[in-house]
């Protein structure tokens, strides 16, 4: 009776190191699990990241300090527009024509005009020498309420095949604003 007391025991110690077992098994292949989930979220947002950010670069590190370099790029941009809109406005004073700007982008231009008055009608002048220019508008954002501020932009149009630089597409906006400024002092 003890041997078959000894059976018993030993088996049901078997089946719960056994269960004891299977139960670490499967949390360690749940951890494993979550720690592969979390490396591929991590590895998507890193690629995410290196095309929002236009790198190159193939490794994380690299990838997060070509983020930093672009963010850096960015808030240097917000510092020479906010710099020149504030030199605008209080230029605008003794200039009553609108402030024009336009940087080169990787494929077209960004393209600002700010004037210290709101100008009806100066919007359709723009748009119409940018499209004599045959530029396309990707994206664009006007306020005119109590100053007009204009902010697209513009990609080039493949099928033309020539290249336009920044300051023609400055000296076509600012030429339309000047023509639109002197028609309505005519009226």
């Amino acid at each position: 009776m003890t041997s078959q007391l000894i059976k018993i025991c030993s088996k049901r110690k078997g089946n719960y190191l056994h269960q004891r077992d299977r139960k670490r098994k499967h949390k360690k292949e749940k951890i494993m699990v979550s720690r592969e989930q979390k490396r591929a979220a991590l590895h998507e947002k890193l690629q995410l990241l290196r095309s929002v950010t236009n790198s190159h670069a193939l490794n994380d590190t690299s990838i997060v300090i070509d983020a930093s370099k672009y963010i850096e790029n960015l808030k240097e941009k917000v510092e020479r527009l906010n710099e020149e809109i504030a030199s605008a406005e209080s230029s605008s004073v003794h200039n009553p024509l609108p402030m024009v700007t336009v940087e080169t982008l990787e494929k077209g231009f960004l393209i600002n005009v700010f004037s210290a008055k709101s100008s009806q009608g100066m919007l359709v002048s723009i748009l119409e020498a940018i499209e004599e220019m045959r530029l396309t508008v990707l994206e664009a954002r006007v306020s005119c309420t109590d100053t007009f501020r204009f902010q697209a932009v513009g990609g080039e149009n493949e099928e033309q095949g020539e290249t336009i630089d920044a300051q023609a597409v400055k000296q076509a906006v600012g030429q339309a604003i000047k023509n639109w400024t002197e028609s309505t002092d005519q009226v």
